[in-house]
């Protein structure tokens, strides 16, 4: 008799934790079915975008100290300006092409202007005109002060 009532607790138990698993209940402490699975979250990569960002206020560092120099008219300090600006485009074009343009949108349409901005630079540079590139310079400033994320 004893054996009788442990069997059909057994039995009991197996088949009130059968019908939880069955309705989609365990592991879940609401009492809710699990639907479906929530979606993952694609987030920009923080430090990938951070070593962009540097990457380009380096090559502009770099751009602004060879303009603070006394510069003259060779064709050697003509060449260093537009290598910079060449070297200051592909980054921005790295950048404004990556995934940023999905996550980051109000980047991604900065970047189009910027990098208007570097074209006409590079234009001026190859007149010996080098006014555009002072102002590449500066941009990251209007850009960060309009969204300071």
């Amino acid at each position: 008799m004893k054996t009788l009532a442990l069997s059909i607790g057994a039995c009991l138990c197996l088949t009130l934790a059968g019908c939880e698993t069955s309705n989609g209940n365990s592991g879940n402490n609401g009492g809710f079915p699990q639907v479906a699975n929530p979606p993952a979250f694609d987030y920009a990569d923080g430090e990938e975008l951070r070593s962009g960002m540097h990457e380009l206020a380096y090559a502009l560092q770099r751009l602004d100290a060879a303009l603070a120099d006394d510069y003259d008219e060779t064709a050697r300090f003509q060449q260093s300006i537009l290598d910079s600006l060449n070297r200051i485009e592909r980054i921005g074009a790295r950048l404004r092409d990556g995934d940023i343009r999905a996550k980051h949108a109000f980047l991604a349409d900065g970047m189009d202007d910027f990098l208007s901005d570097v074209d006409l630079a590079k234009q001026y540079a190859e007149r010996k005109r080098y006014y555009m590139a002072a102002r590449v310079t500066g941009a990251c400033i209007s850009c960060h002060k309009a969204n300071p994320y």
